[in-house]
């Protein structure tokens, strides 16, 4: 996944078609340098046990709300 995520636009919108699961869709449309925020912050950190949350909530408000918009509320 980390790959992906480090990727281009067009291979991680492609991944995007096949992930299964919303959270990893709306990650994937993301822009690279937010995909690239969250493999340094989160992923990088697998002993972080609130680093997803402190991610998201260093992020813009598009981005929370596009997550709220396109995750939770689908």
């Amino acid at each position: 996944m980390r790959t992906i995520l480090l990727a281009p636009k067009a291979v991680a919108k492609a991944a995007a078609l096949a992930a299964g699961r919303p959270e990893e869709r709306w990650m994937l449309a993301q822009p690279r340098e937010v995909r690239r925020s969250y493999v340094e912050q989160v992923l990088d950190r697998p002993d972080d046990e609130h680093a997803q949350e402190r991610w998201m909530l260093q992020q813009s408000d598009a981005v929370r709300f596009s997550y709220i918009r396109d995750v939770l509320d689908a």
